[in-house]
């Protein structure tokens, strides 16, 4: 049996498994999409899209569309750090709500303090009761750095004054899994950068449990209703690169799948915003695009409703979904020429200043495609 036949089988079991269990929503997911307009056609092509965002072949998405209806029987806890409620945003904030919103909406969300109407007291006792009933079941997501200085003192959060570090804790211990979702959750991010004075930290440094990794600043809400879905579908952990992000999410750099590569390998570059070739969409490497370093579908997925995305946009990647980017990818509309391990800055130069013929073009786009391979070589180990 192939891997895919295997995994189908599995994600069959998992949904059967899944319908024996209470259900937990008054309403069913058929009714809250008839609610809102949306058509079990538009339904079905959502499946399709997602499936295809997961890098899984087309049947699965009826295992997509089967999972997505007993969402509601998986607990869900969903816990804010230090952050800035970015990634809550990048889920839920919609003009108008779409398919993804209305999924994460079934999903039985039992603690989500950015959302929910309990607040002090009953707040924390819903949290209790959540991790006590569900022990070993719930779907646990970290939204935020842990700071680890002074004892975790820098996030003390409600009435019995726990630290984040101590929430953390306790509740990854009886987490059926954990996702950390945002750069924040996953390496720290802007609170970790210098000099760092809370000793903020991803999720993963504090706990010895496996977690999978949704960085991002913030993701999108692709990603992040993907890595949901999967583990609804499958119960388990997708395949993983070495940061313990999900490979059909980050296993392919901002570079390879931009819509102005075509202007890289052909050395058109935008000199200065506002230029001529800004205006034409040249490829934004010299005014900092952090896309050749950067691992993550954004080219492909997009955000606003999957309309734009940063380069699209006009500006270049700032490479927010890779470790320490605040401190390392700075500055972020300046190349960087002084790292020399990373290899291109040259390169992109001579390419723009040098007339080059077709097959020069293809050997220059060759060799540095071979120099971010060696420098980035085993990003595609499995864990």
């Amino acid at each position: 049996m192939n891997k895919y036949a295997a995994l189908y089988e599995l994600g069959k079991a998992r949904i059967q498994q899944l319908r024996q269990l209470p259900v937990r929503k008054e309403q069913s997911l058929q009714e809250r999409l008839e609610e809102h307009g949306i058509t079990r056609r538009e339904f079905i092509k959502w499946s399709a899209v997602l499936t295809s965002a997961l890098a899984l072949p087309m049947p699965f998405s009826e295992l997509m569309a089967e999972a997505a209806e007993v969402a509601d029987r998986v607990p869900l806890i969903w816990l804010n750090l230090a952050e800035c409620t970015g990634c809550t945003e990048s889920l839920l904030r919609a003009y108008t709500p779409d398919i993804s919103t209305l999924i994460f909406d079934h999903v039985s969300v039992e603690y989500y303090d950015a959302i929910m109407a309990a607040s002090g007291w009953q707040a924390e006792e819903n949290l209790e009761n959540a991790m006590r009933d569900y022990h070993g079941q719930y779907l646990l997501v970290f939204e935020g750095a842990v700071p680890l200085a002074n004892g975790g003192t820098f996030l003390t959060i409600g009435g019995k004054a726990h630290t984040g570090l101590e929430i953390v804790k306790t509740a990854a211990a009886g987490a059926g899994a954990i996702i950390s979702v945002g750069t924040c959750a996953s390496f720290g991010g802007v609170q970790a950068a210098r000099p760092n004075p809370t000793g903020a930290q991803g999720i993963h440094t504090v706990i010895d449990r496996p977690v999978v990794n949704i960085s991002g600043c913030p993701p999108s809400s692709t990603n992040i209703t993907g890595m949901l879905m999967y583990f609804i579908m499958f119960g388990k952990l997708p395949a993983l690169d070495l940061l313990n992000r999900p490979k059909w999410a980050y296993g392919a750099r901002v570079h390879d799948n931009c819509e102005r590569r075509g202007h890289f390998d052909a050395g058109e570059f935008v000199e200065m915003f506002g230029d001529n070739a800004a205006e034409n969409g040249y490829c934004l490497y010299k005014r900092g695009c952090k896309g050749p370093y950067t691992y993550n579908n954004c080219p492909q997925i997009r955000f606003n409703s999957h309309t734009s995305w940063p380069v699209m946009a006009g500006h270049g990647c700032i490479g927010c979904s890779e470790p320490d980017f605040w401190d390392t990818m700075a500055d972020f509309e300046q190349p960087l020429s002084n790292q020399p391990v990373r290899g291109v800055d040259v390169t992109a130069d001579k390419i723009g200043t040098v007339v080059l013929g077709v097959a020069a073009v293809g050997i220059a786009a060759h060799a540095v495609a071979s120099l971010f391979a060696g420098t980035y070589k085993g990003r595609d180990n499995q864990k």
